[in-house]
């Protein structure tokens, strides 16, 4: 039996992880709970974990996984695990998009090859790169429907995200998303980064998640974005 709170916080958790594919830093944490400080944010966690509800992922900076949800929410979450993806993906060599129906084993077992473009800085914007450097191999339940890249991650300015320096960040093309979403953003039409992207009136702030990183806001004709983030590779 979960607090109020508790299931409040692993069912943000859980929807950002969907939404993302990594988990909220304990700052979004603790604004979302409305909570003063993240000690609470560390108290709620710890029950979760003791519960089996969560998991902490080693070696990654307050990384979470779902592990279950309350019963009366656990339906959908084995529904999203059985489907993975929607059916048109990216199938293939060098990125090229081909619609393709599958099953939920499919899902589970098939990967895909996904052309490596390069690096992108979680850190001080890098010149964009938009060349493949090489592929890899992706598992197909890591991504949804669209067209999907890779990029190499340099720096650590997305750390509190479970973004580390030396990832392969996953990413679907596109030109829109919403705000708090982690995009590729091009700056002035040649400095990639990759950022949380957040909507400040007529203007867009491109956050980091280390503090020791400062906000970046840009007029909107400033930024493109070029796709968003839904996965991460890691080697150990």
């Amino acid at each position: 039996m979960l607090t109020r709170k508790q299931h409040e916080l692993l069912m943000f958790i859980h929807e950002r992880i969907k939404e993302g594919g990594v988990s909220p830093s304990f700052d979004e944490m603790k604004d979302a709970l409305d909570l003063r400080s993240k000690s609470g944010i560390h108290r709620l966690i710890t029950a979760l974990e003791e519960r089996g509800f969560i998991r902490r992922l080693a070696h990654r900076a307050r990384a979470l996984e779902i592990v279950k949800l309350p019963e009366a929410a656990s339906p959908s979450l084995a529904t999203s695990r059985a489907k993975g993806f929607s059916p048109s993906v990216i199938e293939g060599s060098r990125g090229k998009p081909v619609s393709r129906d599958l099953t939920p084993s499919d899902a589970a077992n098939d990967t895909m090859t996904l052309s490596v473009m390069g690096r992108i800085a979680a850190g001080t914007p890098i010149e964009a790169l938009q060349e493949e450097s090489h592929q890899v191999s992706v598992p197909l339940n890591l991504l949804g429907s669209g067209e999907h890249y890779a990029l190499e991650v340099k720096g650590d300015s997305m750390i509190e995200a479970g973004i580390l320096d030396g990832d392969t960040v996953l990413i679907q093309r596109c030109d829109t998303a919403n705000s708090g979403d982690i995009v590729v953003a091009l700056v002035d039409g040649y400095e990639a980064t990759l950022k949380r992207l957040r909507r400040k009136g007529d203007s867009i702030a491109l956050e980091a998640a280390n503090p020791a990183y400062e906000t970046r806001i840009f007029g909107p004709d400033r930024v493109k974005v070029q796709g968003k983030l839904v996965g991460l590779l890691r080697r150990y």
